[in-house]
C-alpha cells in the first residue's frame, strides 16, 4: 500500500534477510544497553519518531556491533512490528525484563518515560554489578591460586618426597598413606575427572530445562539458609522496580503484573506473581494478593498496602526496591567480609595437612635412629 501511495511498483521480490547475531557473539554489554536506553528516551521525549531515533542511535553508535543490533531493530519495526517485537529479535542483547518494560510502555504510550526510568534501573543495577565484581575479584584469585599450588603439591611435589618413604620397609602413618593414595589417583584419573565434571554439567543443564526439574532446583536454592533470602530480594527487587517504573508510565495494574512476572527469574517466584493477578483480577488489593502468596518479604506488602491507601503506589514501590537493594549490599558486604578469612583458614587447613604427612615419617625416623 506504501509502494502504490508512491507511484512505485516492485520489480523483484524476494525473502528478506534478518540482520542477527552470530551464535558467539554476547550483544550488546550493560553499559552500551544503558547508554542506548538512556539516549532513545531523550529523542522520543523530543518528538521524534520511532524510525528517525533509531537512525539518531545507529549515526550516533561507536561500535559495529551496537551499530548492527540497532539496524536490526529499525528493520524490524519498519518492517511493522512494534518495538519490544523487535528486541525480541535480539535476546542477547536485549533480556526478558528489559522487552517486558518496553511492551508495557508502549501499551501504556508512555514509552519515553518509561525507558528513563529503565535507563536508571540498568544504571543502578550495573553499579551493584561492579562493586561486587570488584570485591569477588581478589577472593576468586585467591581461590584459583591456592588450587593450584594444592594441585602442584599433589601431583609433582608429594610423589618425590615420599618416594624415599616408600622404599624403606618402614610402615607409614595413615595421614601419609592417605596422601599417597590421593596423590596416585589424581595422577591416573585425572582424564576420567574432568570428563565426569563436563559430564555432569552437561546433564544438569539439560534437567534444568526441563520445567518440573528447574521448579524443584528453585524451591531448593529459596530454601537454603542464606541464599535463598538473597535469590528472593533479588526478583523481589527487580519486580517492585519493573512495577514501579510501569505504574509510573501510566500503565494498567494488571499489565504492569504481568510484566513484572515475565523478569522474575525464579520459577517459584514468577507462580506467585502470576497467583496474586489472579486475586487482584478477583477484586482483591494488590497488597492482599501479594501477601496471600508468602513469597515476598513483609516489608514490601506493607509498603504496597500503604501505596494504595494513599494512593502512591509508584513511589512506595520505589521505595521498596531501594530498601531491597540496599538489604543485598549489606548481605553482599558481610559475606565478602567473612569468605577472605574462611578461604585462608581451608587452604592453610589443606598445606598443614599436607606438610604434616611428609613430617611425619621424618620424625618417626629421627625416632628410631637415636
Amino acid at each position: 500500500m506504501q509502494l502504490r501511495a508512491r507511484g512505485l511498483l516492485p520489480s523483484i521480490v524476494g525473502k528478506v534477510q534478518k540482520n542477527s547475531h552470530h551464535p558467539w557473539s554476547r550483544g550488546l554489554s550493560s553499559a552500551e544497553l544503558s547508554l542506548v536506553t538512556r539516549q532513545m528516551a531523550t529523542l522520543l521525549g523530543s518528538g521524534l519518531t520511532m524510525e528517525q531515533s533509531l537512525n539518531a542511535l545507529i549515526e550516533e553508535a561507536e561500535k559495529p556491533m551496537t551499530r548492527e543490533v540497532l539496524s536490526g531493530v529499525k528493520a524490524e519495526v519498519t518492517a511493522g512490528s512494534s518495538l519490544a517485537l523487535g528486541l525480541g529479535a535480539y535476546e542477547k542483547s536485549f533480556p526478558d525484563f528489559y522487552r517486558a518494560l518496553v511492551h508495557g510502555g508502549e501499551e501504556s504510550g508512555a514509552l519515553p518515560t518509561v525507558l528513563e526510568h529503565l535507563a536508571d534501573y540498568l544504571d543502578a543495577r550495573q553499579a551493584l554489578r561492579q562493586k561486587t565484581s570488584l570485591a569477588l575479584l581478589y577472593p576468586a584469585l585467591v581461590a584459583v591460586v591456592a588450587v593450584m599450588i594444592v594441585t602442584g603439591l599433589l601431583v609433582y611435589v608429594v610423589p618425590q618426597v615420599v618416594q624415599v618413604f616408600q622404599q624403606s620397609r618402614q610402615s607409614l602413618p595413615l595421614l601419609t598413606r592417605a596422601l599417597i593414595g590421593l596423590s596416585d589417583f589424581l595422577r591416573s584419573a585425572w582424564p576420567y575427572l574432568l570428563v565426569m565434571i563436563f559430564g555432569m554439567a552437561a546433564a544438569a543443564h539439560m534437567a534444568l530445562r526441563r520445567p518440573q526439574t528447574r521448579r524443584r532446583w528453585h524451591v531448593l536454592l529459596l530454601r537454603l539458609p542464606w541464599l535463598g533470602s538473597l535469590l528472593r530480594g533479588v526478583d523481589t527487587s527487580r519486580f517492585a522496580s519493573t512495577l514501579a517504573i510501569l505504574v509510573g508510565g501510566g500503565v494498567p495494574l494488571l499489565s504492569a503484573l504481568t510484566s513484572g512476572a515475565r523478569v522474575m527469574t525464579n520459577v517459584v517466584m514468577k507462580e506467585a506473581v502470576e497467583r496474586a493477578i489472579e486475586r487482584v483480577r478477583q477484586g482483591a488489593s494488590l497488597a492482599r494478593a501479594l501477601g496471600e502468596t508468602r513469597a515476598f518479604p513483609p516489608l514490601l506488602v506493607h509498603l504496597v498496602a500503604s501505596g494504595e491507601t494513599s494512593g502512591k503506589l509508584e513511589r512506595m514501590l520505589e521505595r521498596a526496591a531501594r530498601l531491597e537493594t540496599q538489604a543485598l549490599e549489606r548481605r553482599l558486604a558481610v559475606f565478602l567480609t567473612l569468605i577472605e578469612p574462611v578461604m585462608i583458614l581451608v587452604m592453610g587447613g589443606v598445606v598443614l595437612m599436607i606438610v604434616l604427612a611428609i613430617l611425619l615419617p621424618i620424625i618417626e625416623i629421627n625416632q628410631l635412629v637415636r
